[in-house]
């Protein structure tokens, strides 16, 4: 018998899962901003590997939907010219980011952009394979709309 869950049976990611794809998203800024952090974001990347193999193993098909579709490359994008972007605008305006506080905030900024893109593209592949009831997705304690 395949241990493999049902498309009703899938649950939505947990709002954790986003917290440790938001801090992949600030990397950047947080290694200019702090020289440590390369420790930090190593652990947490093998966290989020590890909880990945194992807590998240029966959300499978969910993430496959969502790799799969092109809205995902489409936010992978958005936010590497998102983050291109930004330095290019700063640069041609004669601001260049260069100290720590500047840096942490645009990392605040990129992992909350990362994090609401990415449970935008979950909200709208559920919908997609029909997983929602009546227009909302609950995630964790939080109900969307």
């Amino acid at each position: 018998m395949s241990e493999t869950p049902e498309l009703s049976d899938i649950k939505p990611l947990p709002i954790w899962f986003f917290a440790f794809e938001g801090a992949m998203g600030a990397a950047y800024d947080l290694l200019k901003a702090w020289d440590g952090a390369w420790m930090v974001l190593a652990a947490l990347g093998a966290v989020n590997m590890v909880v990945g193999l194992t807590v998240l193993r029966r959300r499978k098909k969910l993430i496959k939907a969502m790799l799969r579709n092109a809205r995902t490359r489409k936010i992978l994008f958005a936010l590497i010219g998102l983050r291109i972007g930004v330095h290019v605008v700063l640069g041609a305006a004669g601001a260049q980011v260069t100290s720590a506080s500047v840096h942490l905030a645009l990392g605040l900024t990129m992992a909350a952009v990362t994090m609401g893109l990415l449970w935008f593209d979950q909200r709208v592949t559920f919908r997609a394979l029909g997983l929602t009831q009546s227009g909302a997705v609950e995630i964790g304690a939080v109900t969307a709309a």
